[in-house]
């Protein structure tokens, strides 16, 4: 080989190697796969905590008689009825809200409120029971009146003058709920059934309470309808009896009829 030859040799194997040496130093250009995050593991199913169910709905109506022009009553410092069956709503009110009753009032303040409102009002309540409060000066210790009406069937359709007849006998039970409360706190009680507007249209059980004066054993009057230690004493009892009404109901979710 002659010396030009080999120069020409050397230099094409120097070129091959080069090109090689390239080959291998160069990175890849082709598509890179990230890499995959591992899929989640089923998580374990957690135990689910029922929340707890909201009490049973239990609503009392009190009434305050009169209002308004409607003055009722003059009691013998000659206070006016209205003002004092007013003061014994509130009072009463104060107790049942305190021991977790609802209450709602027919009115609670100086205005006149129809019989067909007040019954309007009960009835729009859906209340398991209506108290309607009154003072008088005759008589003595608490009077506690139920509607006369016979008691009948329920229908879907309920006059509006007989309503109360379909709950009369629930009214019954409630009338000796507070019977058996206010005797045994010492008060003298009188019961009679009697023609009752406004309650006689109320679709849930509902009574009249009438407040007279408190007398000692020779009837010299201890104590006015309007007299606050009386009516706090009179309002305790009657709260009291509201209370076990509600245990004895058996269903303060809705009206019994």
């Amino acid at each position: 080989m002659t010396p030009i030859a080999r120069c020409v040799l050397a230099a094409l194997m120097v070129s091959v190697t080069s090109v090689a040496g390239a080959a291998q130093a160069a990175p890849a250009t082709g598509p890179v796969t990230a890499p995959q995050p591992a899929a989640p593991q089923s998580a374990a199913p957690q135990p689910t905590v029922q929340a707890p169910l909201p009490p049973p709905r239990f609503v009392v109506v009190i009434d305050a008689a009169h209002g308004g022009d409607d003055l009722g009553g003059h009691l013998s410092d000659g206070t006016y009825e209205k003002a004092a069956t007013l003061a014994l709503s509130v009072r009463l009110k104060s107790l049942l809200g305190a021991r977790g009753i609802q209450v709602i009032m027919t009115r609670d303040g100086d205005q006149s409120v129809t019989t067909d409102q007040r019954a309007a009002i009960a009835n729009h309540a859906n209340a398991q029971g209506c108290i309607s409060l009154h003072v008088a000066e005759t008589g003595s210790g608490v009077h506690l009146f139920a509607s006369n009406l016979p008691p009948v069937t329920a229908t879907r359709f309920m006059p509006w003058k007989t309503a109360q007849s379909v709950y009369v006998t629930r009214s019954l039970a409630l009338t000796g709920a507070l019977n058996s409360a206010l005797q045994h706190g010492g008060a003298t009680v009188t019961l009679a059934r009697v023609p009752l507007p406004g309650i006689d249209n109320m679709t849930c059980p509902a009574v009249a309470i009438e407040l007279a004066p408190e007398r000692s054993a020779d009837k010299k009057v201890t104590a006015e309808p309007d007299n606050p230690d009386y009516q706090a004493r009179i309002a305790a009892t009657l709260a009291t009896a509201l209370l076990e009404w509600r245990a004895e109901a058996g269903n303060p979710g809705g009206r019994q009829p």
